[in-house]
């Protein structure tokens, strides 16, 4: 099992289309996902259960991944959130 902390870095936090990207991606593999927030465990592979994390910029989460593509998902998850879900702007762009 793979434990990671990461950051929400998005101005706009985890709304609908981050959270579906998540999803989607999340989905793609075998492994157990999970999300930990605020004492909350919700399934990583559920648009509704990341939904009602409502994740602003700045949350900290906890992933939860288990399985046999463990180490896969871990790497393309946490990137995905690290990136910023393809929406972090600059302040000039």
């Amino acid at each position: 099992m793979i434990r990671e902390k990461v950051k929400i870095v998005n101005d706009a936090g985890l709304h609908a289309r981050p959270a579906a990207a998540l999803v989607k991606l999340a989905s793609k593999f075998k492994s157990d996902f999970f999300i930990h927030m605020y004492g909350y465990r919700v399934n990583g592979k559920s648009i509704l259960g990341v939904m009602t994390l409502a994740a602003e910029q700045g949350a900290e989460l906890e992933l939860e991944i288990d399985g046999e593509d463990e180490a896969a998902a871990a790497e393309a998850i946490i990137e995905l959130i690290n990136d910023g879900f393809g929406e972090v702007y600059d302040d000039e762009g």
